[in-house]
C-alpha cells in the first residue's frame, strides 16, 4: 500500500514544475524515441525514468578533457539509465542496469550547489538525455539560490532538436558523442536505427546554441561545444565521415576528444567484431583523417 506521506511529497514535487512542464511529461517525446508515456503518472518508457530523475553519484570528476576537469575538478552527477543500449557500455551497471536511486528537485539542487562549494569549476550532467525537464527545472531553481557555474550537458549525441530547443539558455557547454557515420553500426550496436541523421542534427543546433569552445585566462571552458569521438575497431565508428562533417558543417575551429579508451565492457566480448581493443594503427588512421581534415583543435590520448 502507497503511504499518505509518498503522496503528499509527490504531489509538493509536482507543485514545482509549470504546467507546460508537466505537459510534456505526461506525454513524452522529450527525446528521439518518443516513447509517448505518462512520466507525470509513473509509466515508463524506454529510460525507464518516471518524474523523478534517477543518479547514481555525484563528485567532483578530474577525469574529462583539461578544460572541463581543470585543478578543481568537474561537479559530475551521473544520471541513470541511458536513451541507448550501447552493447560495449563502460558505464554500464548504470546505464543498463540501473544502479541509482531516486533523488527529488530539492536534492539535485543540493548536489549542485554543494559541488560548488568544494570548488567545482561547472556542474557536468552526465547521461542527461532522458531528463530535459527535470534537469532545466532543477538548474533554474539552483541559480536562485546562488549557481553561478557553468552547466554541461554531457551526452551521447542522440538528443532531438525539441528537447535541445528547450535547453537553450539553460546549457552553456555541450559536450556531445559522435559515435558512428552509418546507421547499420548505429542499430547492432547501441539499439538505434537513426543515430546518425538525429546526431548530426543535433550538434548543428548545439553549435548554433553555444559555437566553438571558448576558454577562459586560465583554460577553462566556460562556453562552447566539445565533441567526443571514441574509436571502435574495425573502423565501426566511421571517423572518416564524422570528421569531413564536422570540417564541412560544422566548424574547423571544433575542439575534438579522440579517444583511444574503448575496452569490451558488458555484451562486447561476445561480439568477434567488438571483442577487443583498439590497436595502435586504428588509433593512428582516426587521427590521420581528423588531420587530412584540418581539425586542429583538442585531445589526443596514448595507446
Amino acid at each position: 500500500m502507497e503511504r499518505i506521506s509518498d503522496k503528499s511529497e509527490m504531489f509538493d514535487e509536482l507543485l514545482l514544475y509549470s504546467s507546460k512542464e508537466l505537459r510534456i511529461l505526461s506525454c513524452c517525446v522529450l527525446c528521439p524515441r518518443r516513447c509517448g508515456v505518462n512520466r507525470v503518472e509513473g509509466e515508463l518508457g524506454h529510460c525507464r525514468t518516471g518524474i523523478k530523475p534517477v543518479v547514481s553519484s555525484y563528485n567532483l570528476h578530474f577525469g574529462e578533457e583539461p578544460p572541463i576537469s581543470g585543478e578543481n575538478g568537474s561537479g559530475t552527477i551521473f544520471f541513470t539509465y541511458c536513451n541507448l543500449n550501447c552493447i560495449y557500455c563502460q558505464n554500464y551497471p548504470i546505464s543498463q542496469l540501473g544502479v541509482g536511486e531516486e533523488v527529488s528537485l530539492n536534492e539535485l539542487v543540493g548536489m549542485m550547489l554543494q559541488l560548488q562549494s568544494r570548488g567545482a569549476h561547472n556542474i557536468n550532467f552526465v547521461t542527461p538525455s532522458h531528463i530535459t525537464i527535470q534537469v532545466i527545472k532543477a538548474v533554474s531553481l539552483a541559480r536562485a539560490k546562488g549557481l553561478k557555474i557553468p552547466i554541461v550537458y554531457n551526452t551521447s549525441g542522440y538528443d532531438s532538436l525539441f528537447q535541445l530547443k528547450l535547453l537553450e539558455g539553460t546549457v552553456d557547454i555541450y559536450l556531445a558523442d559522435m559515435r558512428y557515420s552509418d546507421n547499420r553500426v548505429a542499430k547492432r550496436y547501441s539499439g538505434v536505427d537513426d543515430y546518425v541523421e538525429v546526431n548530426r542534427k543535433a550538434i548543428k543546433e548545439m553549435h548554433r546554441q553555444v559555437g566553438d569552445l571558448k576558454l577562459d585566462e586560465n583554460g577553462i571552458a566556460y562556453k562552447g561545444l566539445l565533441i567526443r569521438h571514441l574509436i571502435l575497431p574495425n573502423n565501426l565508428s566511421g571517423s572518416k565521415e564524422i570528421f569531413e562533417f564536422i570540417a564541412k558543417e560544422i566548424s574547423r575551429d571544433t575542439y575534438i576528444s579522440l579517444m583511444s579508451q574503448y575496452f569490451p565492457a558488458y555484451k562486447a566480448p561476445y561480439d568477434s567484431m567488438i571483442n577487443r581493443r583498439i590497436t595502435k594503427e586504428e588509433y593512428e588512421k582516426a587521427k590521420e583523417f581528423m588531420f587530412q581534415f584540418g581539425l586542429h583543435n583538442g585531445w589526443l590520448q596514448e595507446i
